[in-house]
């Protein structure tokens, strides 16, 4: 009835079980999502195009003789 093999023991362990369950489940789901991102990284799925532009707006650079066009209500660097 009592101890670590007891039910007090028992409700221990089943907590710990659904927490484990949980985290379990949380951390596949981010696996997932990971994997999903790193197929689009793939040479047969990467279009460069996209891949050029998404690095031109997260490193805020351009080339000098292209124009920029700046919208309305976007933040922008200027470094």
């Amino acid at each position: 009835m009592s101890g670590e093999l007891g039910m007090v023991g028992r409700a221990m362990i089943e907590r710990q079980v659904s927490e484990l369950e949980a985290e379990l489940a949380e951390v596949t789901a981010e696996r997932r999502e990971l994997v999903a991102r790193v197929s689009l990284l793939r040479p047969e799925s990467l279009d460069p195009d996209m891949l050029d532009e998404r690095a031109r707006l997260n490193l805020n650079l351009a080339q000098q003789d292209e124009l920029v066009v700046l919208r309305p209500g976007h933040r922008y660097s200027m470094n």
